[in-house]
């Protein structure tokens, strides 16, 4: 069964770019009604207007900090007065690159609050009408990082893995109340987000637009887990059925295990600075 968008309510965090601006454009163009949430209130109304331009459905913008769980449950609450919220994608996220005994305290923090308690705040949120309503669904974008693990990433990749076992766990409670929980695992996006990273060997670095497809196709046809680009999952789950002294030949033979340590940090720079802030 294909869930018809028209007139869905959809609420999607940090949809002031990237992913989640494009997400915000595909529901639009569904029919959705979509509340846009940014940390940045000029950057969240500027999308609203962007993705609502001559589209079907219609969207606005409103500040929210994930990581703030009163700034989350305004913004929740904000969302609801519109009516029942139908789908919540919870797509804020960051990811600093160091190896960890470089990475500074403050950041590790603020993305374990973002990357996960943003992701289970948001979720708690919105399931208690969702339980009672028997119906909707909460999209979780995660990353093939959350399968895979990096070096040069092993806090943002700690935050995806955990955001996948949530993810798992939440649709087990859920699917008794007909409610959907799914992650979604895009690979290396071209977004500021992973500017100066190169992609996994045998990998091309997929686009917002394509993520967009995946979690839009998802909230028509529920399912657990989605790869972006769908051919990533083979490889993903190929790798982890070779012995762990295989998988590391292969990343030395095939430099794949220093993608997310040999980085460009001056393209990273601007990104860098503004996850800090």
């Amino acid at each position: 069964m294909t869930l018809d968008l028209t007139d869905k309510l959809v609420v999607i965090t940090g949809a002031g770019r990237g992913i989640g601006l494009a997400t915000a454009a595909r529901f639009v163009n569904a029919g959705a009604r979509v509340v846009i949430g940014d940390l940045d209130d000029d950057v969240a109304a500027k999308a609203a207007i962007q993705v609502a331009k001559g589209r079907t459905g219609v969207a606005e913008g409103h500040v929210v900090d994930v990581a703030d769980r009163d700034s989350y449950a305004a913004f929740i609450s904000y969302a609801r007065s519109l009516g029942p919220i139908d789908v919540l994608v919870n797509n804020a996220g960051i990811m600093p690159l160091s190896v960890l005994e470089e990475h500074a305290d403050a950041s590790i923090d603020r993305t374990l609050d973002i990357n996960v308690r943003g992701v289970i705040t948001g979720t708690k949120l919105v399931v208690p009408d969702m339980i009672a309503r028997r119906s909707g669904h909460v999209i979780n974008v995660a990353s093939a990082v959350g399968r895979m693990g990096y070096a040069g990433a092993a806090v943002y990749s700690a935050s995806k893995f955990a955001v996948v076992g949530f993810t798992e766990a939440m649709h087990s409670e859920l699917a008794p109340y007909g409610v959907h929980a799914s992650v979604i695992l895009p690979t290396v996006v071209a977004t500021e987000l992973s500017s100066g990273v190169a992609s996994a060997p045998g990998m091309q670095p997929c686009t917002p637009e394509q993520v967009a497809d995946a979690i839009v196709g998802v909230a028509r046809k529920p399912r657990f887990e989605t790869w972006v680009p769908n051919y990533a999952k083979g490889i993903g789950y190929g790798l982890s059925m070779v012995p762990r002294r295989g998988r590391d030949w292969l990343g030395r033979t095939t430099g794949g295990d220093k993608i997310l340590l040999d980085v460009d940090n001056a393209a990273r720079a601007d990104y860098e600075s503004r996850a800090r802030r």
